[in-house]
């Protein structure tokens, strides 16, 4: 029955779709279907019921039916905002377009995660759709973590989500003996309307929200990551032999008596790759990147593939990791750990002295790492020289050498051909037993993480490449190019510190923007500019269509390194297993793929935004807690981020603080959008992104995740000048063709353990002044005699000075 209304649906969908569709009756409908009988005309009956119910189609109020988007509507996820506002994202979104900004009186009901129709408005302002609320489909959110207030009769929970804007009314009776202060995870039983709140029951109590722990643990629960693996898992987990037989030996090409390393940090337990570099007599670079063959042991559809699916990625909070598989494969047999047999996927490559791979073999092996490295030991040996590692590793020494030129080569290459390099300073916060924060240290990028970093980026290069040209359905790891009006902007912003981009902004190369980078590093302005830029950008996501990479300027990339903690991963190696080793590349087993990748590709995307948001929490929190008892200290830090209410300042331990507006005493400061400066009236002082200022901690609410300081001696910095003419940052000559259907911080191994930012990272940026300079010729005359205008004179925010006349 259930078969036979999908059926239903999906024919209904495919006819209203139809360019030619307008609005018709039941009758009409069924006609134009054919539906012959009373059970067919019931079935056809409840599909449309059914259809309507979800928001699929819309009832006009003549019974006709049609799709909402073809009557002004947007089916989509309502994402709220703590200030009142929200957006709705649609279900059916096209490359290009706008969340729907609904403004709080148009929310009529609507919460943040509900799924909701909503008109577009004619009173659409500027390039911003707007929009109200029509119907609330269905409610997204049903259970809430947040902190228990008691009164003498009732309490309230205020939620941990200030997305959500409703605190949660709570009966004495359906409390379970909260008390105030209580951590708890509350069960709504109805929903906000006119004006009563929100009800519920709490059905757990996490504890006290000053006890040890109970921070992180909440924000777990808020962000319903899971913790205990189900049991079925773990009995299929503990059924897996902790060493390998000689049946897994079949048909892998054995790699064991092969100088192999795994170079990873210190504290660091599941070792999912290891390499290898060998100098080849003609000249070229054989590297062999070995990643632990998890496919192997993570059968599709077993309990813990399942599972693995579900949890899509491995979560690192501050204190602690949460595995998307057991740590008994994980750190165990899946671990490439030292000097033992392990099973292991390979992509051997060959490499010339200009970074191309000119050959290259994808199998399945068996290795025995030589040594377990790790980034502090094979900097020292690289950079310092240090004389007892190498005498300790000996070895390995001329092997590591040559890594490096690898590293150096494959690096200059990404550069050459325009990869984006954002250098931001990232810091761990070390915690105790307790949870308590006792430091927060930088995190090094050194040579040895960047030789790996470059490693794998090359070798998640090949694999796509190879796949795409098999042309067989695959997972991609995409980067789109940015949004037109988006690098408008970021191109009028980068003329007020002298620079300007030649071309069109929906023809940008990535090299224009990276030559940016280049020519500010160490400029005052470095900051900013970076910072900016970042936002400009889309965030990198999987597809099961290959669309590119544009922060790393390249054309194919995958994942395929990193199978111990990132799902993706392991159906790329499944996939691998299936095309490859076994040779299965008919119909059927395409078909099967190309239905199941976009799915798979969808749900890891927004599950590694899920962990990517509950670690950034979880780091907040505890640099929070960190400067609790620093209030009063004074600090130089850096203007981070201008708003409306005020300057966000960056310590040299990355820890944030807001200097709210009213701190802003010396004058009335108003908040100039376009170049996120705060501009005094009077004195003409200018606080702007990238200024480098003194500031005193004077409040920490670690529940809020907020720090405040103000600014000691309050004093802004004079409005600086630049030049006349800016510098010029010509596009490449050859221009940047556009993909086919195409328009992180670092996600690869470099990055040790992220799980996704802006985009995958590629290498530390280096030197300057690759950009062209010139002006093009200023004032030169035309075929008819008149002054040509420089093109930045053009540029939006340029303003060419008058000469005076004498």
């Amino acid at each position: 029955m259930e078969e036979i209304i999908q059926e239903h649906i999906d024919k209904l969908l495919l006819f209203m779709r139809e360019e030619a569709y307008k609005p018709l009756t039941i009758q009409e409908l069924e006609e134009a279907f054919g539906i012959e009988g009373s059970e067919g005309f019931k079935d056809f009956v409840k599909a449309l019921v059914t259809m309507e119910e979800k928001g699929l189609v819309i009832r006009t109020r003549s019974n006709r039916y049609g799709l909402p988007e073809k009557m002004n509507l947007i089916r989509g996820k309502l994402i709220g905002h703590a200030r009142g506002f929200a957006f709705v994202v649609p279900d059916e979104k096209k490359t290009g377009d706008d969340d729907l900004f609904i403004p709080p009186t148009e929310l009529n009901g609507a919460l943040h995660g509900d799924t909701v129709l909503a008109r577009l408005s004619s009173q659409s302002s500027g390039s911003r759709q707007e929009g109200s609320i029509v119907r609330i489909l269905e409610r997204g959110t049903k259970e809430l973590v947040g902190t228990y207030t008691e009164s003498k009769n009732f309490g309230f929970v205020i939620p941990d989500n200030k997305r959500w804007t409703s605190d949660i009314f709570v009966l004495k009776s359906a409390s379970m003996g909260a008390v105030e202060g209580h951590k708890v995870v509350v069960k709504i039983t109805s929903y906000p309307e006119n004006r009563l709140s929100a009800e519920g029951e709490v059905i757990q109590i996490l504890g006290h929200k000053n006890d040890p722990g109970v921070d992180i643990l909440s924000v777990i629960h808020k962000h319903h990551l899971p913790l205990a693996f189900p049991e079925e898992v773990m009995e299929h987990a503990n059924s897996v032999p902790e060493t390998i037989s000689e049946e897994d030996l079949k048909d892998r090409r054995d790699l064991r008596d092969q100088m192999i390393v795994t170079i990873d940090g210190a504290d660091a337990k599941d070792l999912d790759d290891a390499v290898t570099v060998t100098k080849l007599e003609n000249g070229n670079y054989k590297l062999g990147v070995h990643i632990a063959d998890v496919s192997h042991y993570v059968q599709e559809g077993s309990p813990i593939d399942v599972e693995a699916a579900e949890r899509a990625t491995s979560v690192y909070l501050v204190d602690r990791v949460i595995p998307m598989i057991p740590h008994r494969l994980s750190n165990g047999i899946c671990s490439l750990n030292p000097k033992v047999d392990r099973l292991t996927l390979s992509c051997e490559m060959e490499i010339n002295n200009l970074g191309d791979v000119v050959k290259h073999e994808i199998f399945q092996s068996v290795i025995k790492t030589t040594e377990r490295m790790t980034y502090a030991d094979v900097r020292s040996i690289l950079e310092d020289e240090d004389e007892e590692l190498i005498k300790r590793y000996e070895p390995l020494v001329p092997m590591f050498k040559e890594m490096g030129q690898l590293a150096q080569i494959l690096r200059e290459k990404r550069m050459r051909r325009g990869a984006i390099d954002f250098d931001f300073k990232e810091a761990k916060v070390l915690v105790d037993e307790e949870g308590k924060p006792t430091d927060v240290v930088m995190r090094d990028r050194s040579v040895s993480e960047k030789l790996i970093e470059e490693f794998m980026l090359v070798a998640n290069e090949t694999v796509a490449e190879h796949f795409h040209w098999m042309n067989v359905p695959f997972m991609y790891r995409v980067h789109e190019d940015p949004k037109e009006d988006k690098l408008e902007r970021f191109f009028e912003f980068v003329t007020n510190f002298g620079y300007a981009v030649k071309g069109r902004a929906n023809e940008v190369h990535p090299r224009a923007l990276q030559q940016i980078l280049e020519m500010v590093q160490g400029q005052p302005e470095e900051v900013v500019i970076s910072t900016v830029m970042l936002r400009s950008m889309k965030q990198a996501r999987y597809d099961a269509d290959s669309l590119g990479h544009f922060g790393l300027s390249t054309e194919f990339y995958t994942h395929f390194t990193s199978p111990i903690r990132r799902y993706p991963d392991t159906i790329v190696h499944r996939l691998i297993r299936e095309y490859i080793i076994n040779g299965k590349v008919d119909n059927e087993t395409q078909a099967k793929w190309r239905e199941k990748l976009p799915e798979i590709a969808e749900h890891s995307s927004n599950m590694e935004r899920r962990a990517v948001e509950a670690e950034r929490e979880t780091d907040e929190l505890k640099k929070a807690e960190y400067m609790l008892d620093k209030i009063g200290e004074e600090y130089d830090g850096m203007i981070s981020s201008v708003t409306n209410f005020g300057l966000f300042v960056e310590l040299p331990n990355t820890i944030e603080g807001l200097v709210h507006v009213s701190y802003l005493t010396d004058d009335y400061y108003r908040y100039d959008e376009q170049h996120f400066a705060m501009i005094g009236e009077r004195t003409g002082n200018v606080f702007r992104i990238g200024d480098e200022i003194t500031i005193r901690v004077i409040n920490v609410n670690k529940d809020e995740r907020a720090i405040d300081f103000e600014i000691v001696g309050m004093k802004g910095t004079p409005r600086r000048k630049f030049k006349d003419r800016p510098v010029v940052i010509e596009q490449p000559r050859t221009g940047r063709k556009k993909r086919g259907g195409r328009s992180e911080r670092s996600n690869e191994r470099g990055g040790e353990r992220g799980t996704g930012r802006k985009f995958d990272r590629g290498g530390k940026g280096k030197g300057r002044g690759s950009a062209s300079a010139s002006a093009s010729q200023p004032g030169k005359k035309d075929s008819n005699g008149k002054k040509k205008k420089a093109f930045f004179e053009n540029v939006p925010g340029f303003k060419k000075k008058k000469k005076k006349r004498k």
